[in-house]
Formats: C-alpha cells, sequence, structure tokens
C-alpha cells in the first residue's frame, strides 16, 4: 500500500497535467500534446488512488477496471466523429449516476457508525471511508449531509440530463422543445420539494429524503433538457459538462478526495466558462437557454418567396474557375458524410490556382464546440485559414464564391431579418452577401432546429443536392 504523501504528491502531479491539458487544448497545434497530458494524469489519479492506504476491495475493482477498459478501447475504436457529441453526453451521465451512488453509499456508512458508536461495538471492522467518518466532529458530519444531498442531487440532474441529451443528439428523441402542462413551474415545485427534503435530511429524517431527493432530481433533469430546442444543444453538451465537474467535486468532498475536488473543480468551471462564451457567441441569455426558454418560436414566422434553384456539378465548378475568392462555411453535414478530406483536397486545388480560399466557423457549427475545427484538422488543412465567425464575416461581401456544405442554422438570415424566428439575434455567417453561394445539402429538409432558411430560397443562392463527400468530389475533375 501507498503512504498518504505517496498519494498527495500524484494528486498535485496529476492535479498539473489536467491544468496543462485543459490550457494545451485551447490550440490546435498543442491539442495532441494536451490530450496525452490528460492520459498521464487520469493514469496516474487512478493508480495511485486505487493502491492507497485503507483501499481494498481488489477482488472487484481490478476487473470492474479491466472491463471498463476494454468497453473503453472498443468504443474509442467504433465511436465516428459525427457521433462524439452523444458519446460526451453519455459519459457526462456515467459521472452524474457515479455522483448518486457514492452519495447513497456515504450516508449508509454514516448510518452504520453512528449505529455502532450508539451500542459501543469497538470490534466492528470499517472501511477505510467508515473509519473517517467515525473521527468526525458533529459539525462535520453537518457538513458531510450538506456534501451528500449536493452530490446526489447534482448527480441525478447531470444523469438524466445526459441521457436526454443523448437521445436528442442521437435523432432518438424529437430534437424539438417539449415540456409538460406546467413547464418551468414544474422545475420550480420540484426544486423547492428537493430543499424542503434536504432540510429535513440534515435534521435527522431518514434516508428516504435523501431517496426522495433523487426522484426528484431525476425528474428536474429529465424535464429540464427536453425543454431546450435542439439550436441549443451545443450549449446543453457544455453545460452538462460543468454538471457533471460539480457533480465529481461534490464527491470529492464526501470522500475527502483532494484530486476529485480540483478535478471536478477544473471540469465544472471550464464547462461553465464555455458554456457562456457561446451563449455570447449566439447573443442568448446563459439562464435563458439553461431554463428552456429558447427553441420554440416567438410569433408567425416571415414567409418566404421564391423558390430553391439546383445547379449541377459543372455550373458550380465553372463559378470556382472564375472566382478570385472562395469561402467554405461546414457544417454537421460535412461530418455525417466525411467529406473533410475531400474539402481538404478542393482546397489544395483552388490554392494551386492561386485563388483565395478561406475557411469560416461558427461558434456553434455541428453539434460540438470545436466539431468543425477537429475535422479540418484531421484532414489537414493549414490552420491559418480557418478564421472564427467574428474574423471571417466582414469578408463575405467581397468574397466571389461561398460553398456551404452541410450548414443551415448557422447561415440562416432568419437570424437578422425575422424578429419572431427562434434563432432572432443570433450572430450568424453572412453568407448571402457574396456574390454567388453554393449550398451542398441532401435534400429540401430543414436543419437540426427545424427552422426553414431563406438563404436557400435567394437569388444569388443555388443549391447542390447530393452527399457532400460525392459532391465536392465530382467537382475536382472540372476545375482548372
Amino acid at each position: 500500500m501507498l503512504s498518504q504523501g505517496f498519494v498527495s504528491a500524484a494528486s498535485i502531479a496529476a492535479s498539473v497535467l489536467f491544468i496543462l491539458s485543459l490550457g494545451g487544448l485551447s490550440n490546435q497545434e498543442k491539442a495532441k500534446r494536451a490530450v496525452w497530458y490528460g492520459i498521464v494524469g487520469m493514469a496516474i489519479a487512478v493508480g495511485f488512488t486505487a493502491f492507497a492506504s485503507g483501499i481494498g476491495g481488489y477482488g472487484w475493482m481490478l476487473p470492474m477496471v479491466l472491463i471498463g477498459a476494454v468497453i473503453g478501447v472498443s468504443v474509442a475504436k467504433k465511436v465516428k466523429m459525427t457521433e462524439m457529441p452523444q458519446l460526451v453526453a453519455a459519459l457526462h451521465s456515467f459521472v452524474g449516476l457515479a455522483a448518486v451512488f457514492v452519495g447513497l453509499n456515504a450516508d449508509l456508512e454514516r448510518r452504520r457508525v453512528m449505529a455502532v458508536q450508539l451500542i459501543g461495538d469497538t470490534g466492528e471492522r470499517f472501511s477505510a471511508f467508515a473509519a473517517l467518518v467515525a473521527t468526525k466532529t458533529p459539525a462535520e458530519l453537518t457538513f458531510l449531509q450538506v456534501e451528500v444531498v449536493l452530490g446526489v442531487f447534482i448527480g441525478a440532474v447531470t444523469f438524466t440530463g445526459s441521457v436526454i441529451a443523448f437521445g436528442k443528439l442521437a435523432g432518438k428523441i424529437d430534437g424539438k422543445p417539449r415540456q409538460l402542462p406546467g413547464g418551468h413551474l414544474l422545475n420550480a415545485g420540484a426544486a423547492i420539494l428537493a430543499l424542503l427534503l434536504a432540510i429535513l435530511y440534515v435534521n435527522g429524517a431518514g434516508i428516504w429524503t435523501v431517496l426522495l431527493l433523487a426522484l426528484l432530481a431525476l425528474f428536474i433533469g429529465y424535464h429540464l433538457i427536453m425543454g431546450i430546442g435542439g439550436a441549443d444543444m451545443p450549449v446543453v453538451v457544455s453545460m452538462l459538462n460543468s454538471y457533471s465537474g460539480w457533480a465529481a467535486a461534490a464527491i470529492g468532498f464526501t470522500l475527502s478526495n483532494d484530486l476529485l475536488i480540483v478535478t471536478g473543480a477544473l471540469v465544472g468551471s471550464s464547462g461553465a466558462i464555455l458554456s457562456y462564451i457561446m451563449c455570447k457567441a449566439m447573443n442568448r441569455n446563459f439562464i435563458h437557454v439553461i431554463l428552456g426558454g429558447f427553441g420554440g418560436s416567438q410569433g408567425p414566422a416571415a414567409e418566404i418567396e421564391g423558390e430553391q434553384v439546383a445547379i449541377d456539378a459543372g455550373g458550380v465548378a465553372s463559378a470556382l474557375n472564375d472566382a478570385e475568392s472562395v469561402i467554405i462555411v461546414p457544417g454537421y453535414g460535412m461530418a455525417v458524410a466525411q467529406a473533410q478530406n475531400s474539402v481538404s483536397e478542393l482546397v489544395r486545388k483552388l490554392r494551386d490556382a492561386d485563388k483565395e480560399v478561406r475557411f469560416g466557423i461558427h461558434p456553434v457549427a455541428g453539434r460540438l464546440p470545436g466539431h468543425m475545427n477537429v475535422l479540418l484538422a484531421e484532414a489537414k488543412v493549414p490552420y491559418d485559414i480557418v478564421l472564427e465567425m467574428d474574423e471571417i464575416n466582414a469578408d463575405f461581401a467581397s468574397t466571389d464564391v461561398v460553398i456551404v456544405i452541410g450548414s443551415n442554422d448557422i447561415v440562416n438570415p432568419a437570424a437578422e431579418e425575422d424578429p419572431n424566428s427562434p434563432i432572432a439575434g443570433m450572430p450568424v455567417l453572412k453568407v448571402w452577401e457574396a456574390k454567388q453561394v453554393f449550398v451542398s445539402k441532401r435534400g429540401q429538409g430543414t436543419g437540426y432546429s427545424g427552422i426553414e432558411n431563406p438563404l436557400f430560397f435567394k437569388d444569388n443562392t443555388r443549391m447542390f443536392y447530393g452527399d457532400a463527400k460525392s459532391s465536392v468530389d465530382s467537382l475536382l475533375p472540372l476545375l482548372d
């Protein structure tokens, strides 16, 4: 067994590696190294925690670690980039459920210690956690109860919220916002009742209070995320990431595990900051989004005039051959078609012809922050031509050709032109200001949020129907 000194030193080392990992992920060139920092940090955290003094049950622990590792490797090898958002949501649910189980077990251990102390049985063998509980003062035991309540509540909300987010992202649940009759009042009522149960629990009521509190929290997580529309799902995933971090931190306080506290705080704060940044980029109020106030229409939508006009590969290639400047706007459709390598080849051919080619990336393009950046980096697209919305939006008016590949809501002019649109006020890429716009799209359906896009009906827009990869591939032999 390892001494507490070794475990504390390992915790500090792992915490530093986690911080370096988060910091490195802000830069595409450093991201691979940052991921390795996280991997090594987690290996240190798991290893030194498992073999710390007072830890036992290896007959159960080691097989479970092995089974989990095999499942993790298998899933990582099979999952596609398009499925990463729902995978992240699923992993968040595991953290939430773990927090609930740890909280309930901690209360059972607390009650067992109190019962043993009451009857004066000095021969009772305690687990490492129970032995720690036995040394706590009455005030410290009260704090332990508060930690249990927080861990169970946040964990339960995270669990069901993440399950619903997974369903919406995977297309197994309708992406439209839906709430039970009573809407936000149901959530508020459940939260107030959970608070009353928490007060009863801290004041000596039975474990039934924690169980009921967990059930109420499970309902809140379900109803909260069901009430959030598909256009907000990238923010939801980030927000649930924050919840999972706070749940982990609560577990850390319960178990007196410094590493869990630090790691949970890092995940919780970074997730909250990212959610805030994304809401700011979408011109949305953070609290409004969380409460499910965005995603439904606010009145009759504006009528769309005109028709969608199709074009073939020859027409698009001709326009590209004549153009001097091109901006490509990728979206979830590019990810679905796995078209990033074809797009990279298209960029190479256009740049070889001395054309200016750049990418415009919306902060919430795809279904996970940074989704498009990762795909383009994977296809070896030069970092310096991949620009964020604020860097490129003013250049569309002077651009000859814009190619939209599988994007919908992030290039929707209704955000600026229709005050009744569900995305009214959301900053979007102003692709319609370019001389010509070609939209690569599988069909005439709406985007993930279910909102019709007037861009597709504008006079300078042509619809290049078909699978994104096949469509881009058909352009390559036609370029000069």
